[in-house]
């Protein structure tokens, strides 16, 4: 129940359907300019994040509001909206021409991060794949 209601409130609209696959194992680099920020890992249907050591060490940047503790490894089953606002709505034309063209899984969530990712407009942080 309560992993339905978590699905509700941070799923965007048209995101609903969308899984984190058990099978896939990535790792995303936060970055900001040219500092790291953090590492958003995903394996076995687990995303874990995680600051940095250089941002930690920093005193400019303050720390990302849904995860505000430095030293903690966040952990959970559902992809934080922080990073799932970064997959644009599925019903685009142009999203949906990429997802046919690439042959991506539209349910997968880990792969269209992958794809879509990279940017957002709601932050000047980048996200990369590393693995």
């Amino acid at each position: 129940m309560l992993n339905k209601l978590k699905n509700k409130i941070w799923k965007a609209e048209g995101h609903e359907n969308m899984e984190t696959p058990s099978s896939e194992k990535v790792e995303f680099v936060l970055k900001y300019e040219t500092l790291p920020i953090g590492r958003l890992t995903v394996n076995n249907g687990v995303w874990k994040f995680a600051y940095t050591d250089q941002f930690r060490e920093q005193k400019d940047l303050t720390p990302l509001i849904d995860f505000p503790n430095l030293e903690r490894e966040y952990e959970s089953t559902q992809l934080w909206p922080f990073f799932s606002y970064r997959i644009p709505g599925l019903n685009q034309p142009l999203v949906r021409a990429i997802i046919l063209k690439e042959k991506i899984d539209i349910n997968n969530e880990v792969a269209l991060l992958k794809q879509f990712g990279k940017t957002s407009v709601f932050n000047p942080f980048l996200l990369t794949p590393e693995k």
